[in-house]
């Protein structure tokens, strides 16, 4: 009975080591107290909210780039640092004139412009045109039979509504002619023919103070490429000086069928007479980054998989700080953990095939400014890139899960969108290690909350490339200064971000790069 004792204590220790695999081992590095200590500098003080384009947004860079040099990540081809610089800016308006016929506008009083938006410049016309809603769809189409070129088009915002539902997504969704809005209407003018645009808001009597500060001197901006492109200056109307120019009439009919949300394709007005507009600003530029860092694969280190989290949050308001633990320095926190379990795998002969990215980004909270500069800039070939899972809000509990185990649980989003690959080697992964309650709430792209669409793995997902996107949910702290380390579960969180590795070690390990065979889901 002795001896028999004996030889089960000795081979059941072997039996147990030769039941972990490699990916489990590097995944239980990762701890409570390593992810502890890095959001307690991430998510302190002296980071002041990490607000993109200040000084604490810089600090936070500083420190990750810091642990990825200390980790001894390798910098990304093409760089000199771990930092991918951006430009942002902030504009004040110099110069805005507008004149229609004889008569001068003033700005402020009648009229107000989109200073981020235009661009210095005189545009002269001898005829403004009324396009309705300024909206070219397949089923509705304010330009049909209207010759704009050379000519400066006038338009409400909004889009026409009927029964409840939007007439040209035929649901209660709004398209982009509502969000962006404003946007997406002078890009179409432009691709009309059309030099400059006037714009009239159907339920706004007056111009409010934040915008008129606004269009004095603008906040940071991001400048989007997509958006940028093609695009004419234009001016927001008062109701006055639309019915000017318009005459009481016809605005006073137009305006009443804009605020019902009819049509107004039938409606036709031309107002003859030599306009000139004028816009000058001066444009002060300023940077942010991202943060990248890579272990280098072996045999297929060509391609890609990324880790990424967003590193910046709210910042100060006055002396209150917005520490932003959980949204995300839950997120960036885990991805130098994982960084650091992917460097440990490498030094002791177990490196992925694949290199493996890891990338903070700042601007998400302004409009995923980071990561949309970087899936327009790469730094590795996108169509090289097999996966990104990113990371936003993994430390918290949802208080409005009323279903299942609030302890054990993370919520899961777009593993079955782009591949059809991601969803079973997800699920095979938590089945097979973590036992998670993988969680599909906030999956459907329609979801009220948008999260889909709300995070940085959007801007690798409208790149074609499939994504996972981890959260925790909505609690009582988010964008509120209460969103501090102390409200952590590290024991969850520490779970969670074991799981998200070994997804990671499996896509970076398997013979194939995940097919790209689903379509994109549209907004």
């Amino acid at each position: 009975m002795n001896k028999i004792m004996v030889l089960l204590a000795l081979v059941f220790p072997v039996v147990v080591l030769a039941q972990m695999d490699d990916g489990q081992k590097y995944a239980n590095t990762i701890t409570r107290d390593g992810l502890k200590k890095h959001l307690s500098i991430v998510a302190g003080t002296e980071m002041e909210g990490r607000e993109t384009g200040t000084e604490g947004q810089r600090k936070a860079a500083g420190y990750i780039e810091s642990q990825f040099r200390q980790l001894g990540l390798q910098v990304p081809p093409g760089q000199n640092g771990y930092q991918q610089q951006y430009s942002i800016f902030k504009d004040t308006l110099l110069l805005a004139t507008l004149r229609v016929g004889r008569k001068n506008y003033a700005f402020g009083k009648d009229f107000i412009v989109s200073t981020q938006n235009d661009k210095d410049g005189e545009i002269k016309a001898r005829q403004l045109v009324f396009v309705g809603y300024g909206i070219t769809a397949l089923n509705y189409d304010d330009y049909a039979g209207k010759d704009v070129k050379g000519k400066v088009v006038v338009f409400f915002t909004g889009e026409p509504r009927t029964n409840g539902k939007y007439l040209i997504s035929g649901n209660s969704n709004p398209g982009p002619w509502s969000f962006p809005g404003t946007i997406t209407k002078v890009i179409n003018a432009r691709q009309k023919g059309a030099v400059a645009a006037l714009v009239i808001n159907p339920v706004a009597d007056t111009f409010s103070t934040a915008s008129l500060e606004n269009a004095r001197k603008t906040n940071l901006y991001f400048p989007h490429i997509t958006k940028e492109a093609g695009r004419v200056n234009y001016a927001v109307l008062s109701k006055n000086m639309a019915s000017d120019i318009l005459g009481d009439v016809f605005f006073s009919k137009a305006l009443q069928k804009a605020k019902a949300g009819e049509v107004l394709n039938g409606m036709n007005k031309t107002v003859n007479g030599k306009s000139k507009f004028e816009f000058k600003k001066l444009q002060l530029p300023s940077a942010s980054s991202n943060v990248i860092g890579y272990v280098e694969g072996s045999d297929k280190k060509d391609e890609t998989i990324f880790l990424t989290g967003h590193y910046d949050h709210l910042g100060k308001r006055g002396n209150v700080i917005y520490y932003g633990a959980d949204d995300d320095g839950s997120g960036t926190v885990s991805v130098i953990e994982m960084a650091e379990a992917f460097v440990k795998a490498k030094s002791e002969g177990h490196g992925p095939r694949r290199s493996v990215v890891f990338m903070t980004v700042s601007g998400e909270e302004k409009g995923l400014w980071g990561s949309e500069y970087y899936s327009d800039h790469p730094l590795f070939p996108l169509d090289k890139t097999s996966a990104d899972l990113n990371t936003d809000m993994v430390g918290r509990i949802d208080p409005n899960r009323k279903n299942g185990d609030s302890m054990n649980y993370v919520y899961v989003i777009g593993d079955d969108k782009l591949s059809s690959d991601l969803k079973p080697i997800s699920i095979g992964t938590n089945a097979k290690y973590t036992n998670l309650e993988l969680d599909y709430k906030f999956n459907d792209p329609s979801d009220p909350e948008r999260i889909y669409y709300r995070s940085d793995h959007y801007n690798f997902a409208r790149k074609g490339i499939p994504i996972i996107f981890y959260f925790d949910g909505i609690h009582k702290d988010y964008h509120k200064p209460s969103d501090t380390v102390d409200k952590i579960n590290f024991d969850l969180m520490e779970k969670r971000v074991r799981f998200i590795f070994l997804t990671a070690w499996e896509i970076a390990n398997r013979d194939a790069m995940l097919k790209r065979d689903i379509p994109l889901p549209t907004e």
